[in-house]
């Protein structure tokens, strides 16, 4: 492995899905700004989600459309037969 190129900021950081409100806590290099209370009484960032694993359609087995912003609606007027 070579050596000084990976990030040594590691912290515990929790990741929200925010479409299902699921969350979970891991180490990371990611920056935030809040921070939001855990199960185990201490303080840690948050990272907000659109999407994960636990609300993924390919994970759960469900063929449910997430339409963030629009999209889908976006796309099927675009493409739409006039």
């Amino acid at each position: 492995m070579k050596q000084a190129i990976h990030p040594d900021n590691y912290r515990f950081v929790v990741f929200k899905d925010m479409s299902n409100g699921t969350s979970f806590l891991t180490r990371s290099a990611a920056q935030s700004k809040e921070m939001i209370k855990w199960e185990d009484g201490n303080e840690y960032p948050v990272i907000k989600l659109e999407i994960s694993n636990t609300s993924h359609p390919f994970f759960t087995g469900q063929n449910i459309l997430v339409d963030t912003a629009g999209r889908i609606d976006k796309f099927k007027k675009k493409y739409a037969k006039k």
